[in-house]
């Protein structure tokens, strides 16, 4: 030890701090720990108790995150309602309150899966799933028959979407921001509600047909228009998506945003989940939406028997508010918030998409599948929409907003909810729903 002490610093460097071959017998902790602690967790006990935190991290998230989650128990409370007792009209009040939920998760699913992918990829992944929910139950009473609640269910999503969920943004934007008028981007608006008159236009010839008996091959013009009509939309929206995403940046610039603000937004942005938790929850939700939907779709006519209201406005006023609850609070937010174009985007872009890619989807899939699905959704639910296009477009023509245009948007659609609730189809046109589901 003494001759160890003498040598020179350079000469020590080469030595081992701890030699084994002479401690055979007398083992050093210093030999055993950093083997066993390097070999033991964190080959086999750490990545299973990474996986298991992840795992409880996303569902934590996903279902604890967000107070409308409390209302997921009806879903099952639905189910077993259903299985237990006779009660259809508490079997549809309890699927639609259970499907608010899990709509809401499903948008929320699709921009945390939307933060991986390119701004091209995102933006259709919006317009595939921005309406997941009315698509669902769409193809859900497709498959049953019953085309008039197809018709009914997507126009009253465009109603309240365009009447409700925006006249409550432009009533608490005004609110909030009382002393001043807000400031939206006018040529997005107006490119909006120029598709949205182009949907009207879909609609109106088919029921112009109809009603004046003007058709060449009486029960078939009208079918065969309607799909003609419906593939041009279709193809006009996919226009539309694939100008928007590419020159939308240029051509549309953000009102009175300053740029550290619009910095800042968007640093604040980040994923909750990883891309792979994204998909799986895209995958649960939508596979959940789809069962409650069945018990949704099947109940409709019981229920309107059970609670006295006519189908027509369970179909309008009540399913719409299954889709658009989530929107309707994050529109009104955004409107607080003084981001009036956020809101716009998704109250009025909403209903572009329902008008010019969902019905027109329904319709081609009605055909693939020998369903007389079209676009004649007859005169008085023409007529609303028409109205409701015109009231929107007149409001939005100025580029700003205050609180009693909110008013007047509300009170018209409490006008187009008292017309449905006295309304009641013909019966040539009623639905005669069948049991092959």
């Amino acid at each position: 030890m003494g001759s160890l002490e003498r040598k020179s610093p350079p000469e020590l460097e080469g030595l081992p701090l701890v030699k084994p071959q002479r401690n055979d017998g007398n083992t050093s902790p210093l030999e055993i720990t950093p083997q066993s602690h390097y070999v033991g967790p964190r080959s086999e006990d750490f990545p299973s108790k990474c996986i298991l935190s992840s795992i409880f991290h996303s569902i934590k998230i996903a279902l604890f995150s967000n107070k409308l989650n409390l209302l997921i128990p009806c879903g099952p409370l639905a189910i077993l309602v259903d299985k237990l007792t006779n009660h259809l009209g508490w079997v549809f009040f309890l699927s639609l309150l259970g499907i608010i939920p899990l709509a809401e998760r499903l948008g929320w699913a699709t921009e945390q899966l939307a933060f991986f992918t390119g701004p091209t990829v995102g933006g259709l992944l919006n317009a595939t799933f921005g309406n997941a929910t009315e698509l669902i139950i769409s193809m859900h009473a497709l498959r049953s028959g019953m085309l008039r609640v197809v018709q009914q269910s997507l126009l009253g999503s465009i109603l309240s979407n365009m009447l409700l969920v925006l006249g409550c943004a432009l009533f608490g934007g005004g609110i909030a921001h009382f002393r001043r008028e807000q400031v939206f981007n006018k040529p997005s608006a107006a490119m909006n509600s120029g598709l949205l008159l182009m949907a009207v236009m879909g609609l109106l010839f088919p029921a112009v047909l109809h009603v004046t008996r003007t058709e060449l091959h009486f029960g078939k013009s009208e079918l065969a228009l309607s799909r003609f009509s419906s593939c041009v939309m279709l193809v006009a929206y996919g226009a539309y998506i694939f100008f928007q995403l590419t020159n939308q940046k240029i051509l549309y610039s953000p009102i009175n945003e300053e740029s550290p603000t619009s910095e800042i937004s968007d640093d604040e942005e980040a994923p909750e989940i990883s891309k792979w938790e994204s998909i799986v929850w895209l995958f649960i939700l939508t596979s959940l939406i789809s069962v409650l939907s069945e018990y949704l779709v099947n109940t409709i006519q019981g229920a309107s028997v059970a609670m006295n209201i006519p189908v027509a406005f369970i179909s309008v006023i009540l399913l719409p508010i299954v889709g658009n609850a989530a929107e309707h609070a994050g529109a009104v937010m955004f409107a607080v918030k003084d981001k009036l174009d956020i809101s716009l985007g998704v109250a009025i872009g909403s209903s572009t998409q329902i008008a010019m890619f969902v019905i027109p989807f329904t319709v081609v899939v009605g055909w693939i599948m020998g369903r007389p699905m079209d676009l004649n959704f007859q005169l008085f639910e023409t007529a609303t929409l028409i109205m409701t296009v015109l009231v929107v477009a007149f409001m939005l023509q100025e580029g700003t907003s205050n609180y009693f245009k909110g008013l007047m948007l509300l009170f018209c659609y409490l006008i187009v909810a008292a017309s449905f609730f006295v309304h009641i189809d013909p019966e040539s046109v009623q639905d005669n729903p069948d049991n092959h589901i």
